[in-house]
């Protein structure tokens, strides 16, 4: 990334901007505008993770960015985060929402804006630009959502294919950290500790609340906006990356939004693009300029004539857990959804992928069990790529081994799969409960294993993820798995494999018994794009941001991923420890840093020994003051609960000075 320091506009930042909400609650604000007599559109970032200290890096590189081209930028904390008043209850609540159309009628009537707002975020900021235009706001013109989406029963932290997730434990022990950090002293004054042990004293146990709701009710219908595409008036953009969890809503938005759409994929995990990996980085900022341009100033500069949907597709590269550059190209499609040829495949008897069915062959039928042992995913790597550690999926052989495998012959031809791989099986359980992953993988000539795309299923819930229904053990059912959005190309003289599991941890929480599954027949649809072109059909600027937020380094961050099997217990454990060091900001003086661990635990041959433990630091300094906080959270179950504990430590000058604990047990719905 290039930092360009000369803009059209000088710029005039205020670190802190107070906007007080009709209910009286204070939200604390970051505010960057071009210094010019005339008034501007205006961009929001609106989410709780701390302006001050959680964000300022891209804050940085970002807003600075889009202000000297022209644009008031506001970066706004949530209620009950950061420095702002009030109390965090849950994520996109009804309050949540509703305030943040407060916050853009307040600047649609500032005197320095023309009254036109935009609305942009990555994760929590890009749903909460999606929810926040589904309620049509007057002001919002147009939003830029990133790493989002628009259900999020199916396609959040919580739940994939009706299989609890088990980010939903460790993202909700990391927003329990988050949230339960206290405000500056430097801009609360003397009110900082009362407003802290307040917050401490309010704070959810998040994954407690997700918990409640294992299938997919009213609770998550709030906010999924696939519920009403049509309520969005705003135009939108979506930008995403293969290697993060939320790529499958770029094409469902593209294909349900009557607003102007449009949408851009590439080879990253949870970042923004012009500073995230894996390379290639593009000019996004250049990007959403045109968009904030065209719908917010009237100035046509090029998004009019922006593809439907501009994508990377990724080259066949040996797998690792970690790549700086992934080889490619990119390609467009000029509207959505585009046509596209369907392979199919079949499975058969002598575990192949054919282009000939042999289900109705004499002596050919198939017929073969998946019981796969619970440690079976252990290379799968990360749900949501994010902390910029070994994150990505690594080579597949180990999981291969312990799944039933169909093999392709040696492909002749290299081709590109654009889209989603759909998985149909007719199989039989022994158990009423069970879930199965079906994986996509890219076999090497020497026999590694790449994943390209996976689906997971809860199979009560093979036919409605409101309505679950036990299995009837030994009845045939028919399941059509759709595998995640991708971008890929084949190499010539590799193989496809289809490898499916009747387990896969720790992405998921196992079901209660070791079920057995008997696969009886299946095929695989693959989305094929005909082209013979190995150039890139579109062409992004370089990527560019303003300066680098200014820190000195008092702790170097680190990370580590350790795969331990205790040969003594039986027990295999995946251990990560992200330490993301300590930053003092040079500008402020304030110092943040904190130390992310978590462990999971199983025993392969037992589902119901499964455990969680996460244990969250996180340190807020203003010399001599220091301030910590200590979270931790563990799950547990047996057959028929789950078994939930939680623990906040706050310290001041190393003395504890608070302490909560929650105690949570849920009954399993089909899970």
């Amino acid at each position: 990334m290039q930092t360009q320091t000369d803009f059209p506009h000088s710029i005039s930042e205020q670190p802190t901007v107070w906007i007080t909400l009709a209910g009286g609650c204070r939200l604390a604000a970051r505010l960057w505008r071009p210094e010019t007599d005339e008034p501007v559109p205006a961009i929001l970032e609106y989410l709780p993770y701390r302006r001050r200290d959680g964000t300022t890096a891209r804050d940085a590189l970002t807003h600075t960015w889009f202000a000297g081209h022209g644009y008031a930028c506001l970066r706004v904390d949530s209620r009950g985060n950061g420095d702002s008043d009030g109390f965090m209850d849950d994520e996109y609540t009804a309050t949540e929402l509703s305030d943040a159309c407060e916050v853009i009628e307040w600047l649609s009537k500032q005197p320095w804006c023309n009254g036109n707002v935009g609305m942009m975020g990555i994760s929590w900021g890009g749903f909460n630009s999606l929810q926040v235009a589904a309620l049509q706001p007057p002001a919002l013109k147009a939003i830029i959502t990133l790493c989002s989406t628009d259900d999020r029963y199916h396609d959040d932290i919580h739940y994939k294919g009706g299989c609890l997730l088990n980010e939903n434990l460790g993202w909700g022990a990391t927003m329990l950290s988050f949230s339960s950090r206290p405000p500056d002293p430097a801009v609360e004054g003397a009110r900082w500790r009362e407003m802290w042990l307040k917050r401490l004293a309010h704070q959810p146990l998040l994954p407690a609340t997700w918990l409640a709701h294992q299938t997919r009710d009213d609770y998550w219908r709030h906010g999924s906006v696939c519920e009403d595409y049509a309520a969005i008036k705003a135009a939108t953009l979506a930008v995403g990356g293969w290697g993060d969890a939320y790529k499958n809503s770029i094409a469902r938005l593209l294909g349900g939004l009557s607003a102007p759409a449009a949408a851009i994929t590439g080879p990253w995990i949870h970042k923004y693009p012009h500073f995230a990996v894996p390379h290639p980085q593009i000019g996004f900022l250049q990007e959403a300029r045109k968009w904030w341009d065209h719908w917010l100033k009237g100035v046509s500069k090029g998004a009019e004539d922006t593809p439907a949907w501009r994508a990377y597709v990724m080259d066949s590269e040996y797998p690792k857990p970690w790549y700086e550059t992934r080889q490619g190209r990119w390609i467009e499609e000029p509207t959505w959804p585009p046509a596209r040829q369907q392979t199919i495949l079949h499975l058969n008897a002598q575990r192949q992928l054919t282009a000939e069915s042999t289900d109705q062959k004499p002596g050919q039928a198939l017929s073969i069990d998946v019981c796969s042992p619970h440690d079976t995913g252990l290379q799968g790597g990360e749900y949501c790529a994010i902390w910029m550690g070994p994150e990505l999926p690594s080579d597949q052989r180990r999981d291969d081994a312990l799944s039933v495998c169909f093999d392709s012959d040696t492909l002749p031809d290299a081709f590109d799969l654009v889209g989603a791989p759909t998985v149909t099986l007719r199989l039989q359980s022994d158990s009423p409960r069970g879930q199965i992953a079906v994986r996509l993988c890219d076999i090497h000539p020497d026999g590694a294993s790449s994943r390209i795309t996976y689906g997971v299923l809860n199979l009560c819930h093979h036919l409605d993820h409101a309505n679950p229904t036990l299995l009837t053990p030994g009845e045939t059912i028919t399941i059509t798995l759709k595998l995640d959005d991708i971008a890929w190309r084949i190499a010539a003289g590799h193989r496809l494999r289809l490898a499916i599991s009747s387990s896969y941890w720790p992405l998921l929480w196992p079901a209660p018994t070791s079920t057995r599954l008997t696969l009886i027949g299946g095929e695989l649809h693959l989305p094929i794009r005909e082209s013979d072109q190995i150039d890139d059909e579109c062409e992004f600027e370089p990527a560019v941001g303003a300066s680098a937020w200014q820190t000195d380094t008092l702790r170097e961050p680190s990370n580590s991923r350790r795969l331990v099997h205790d040969q003594v217990e039986g027990v295999t454990r995946l251990e990560i420890v992200d330490d993301f060091g300590l930053l003092k900001d040079c500008e402020h003086g304030l110092e943040s840093g904190g130390t992310a661990r978590e462990i999971w635990s199983i025993d392969p041959q037992d589902p119901l020994s499964a455990t969680a433990e996460l244990h969250w630091s996180s340190e807020l300094n203003r010399p001599p003051l220091s301030t910590r906080t200590e979270t931790f959270a563990t799950m547990h179950c047996d057959e028929t609960h789950f078994f939930l504990t939680a623990r906040i430590e706050a310290w001041e000058q190393d003395q504890l000075i608070f302490e909560k604990s929650f105690e949570e047990t849920f009954a399993r719905n089909f899970l």
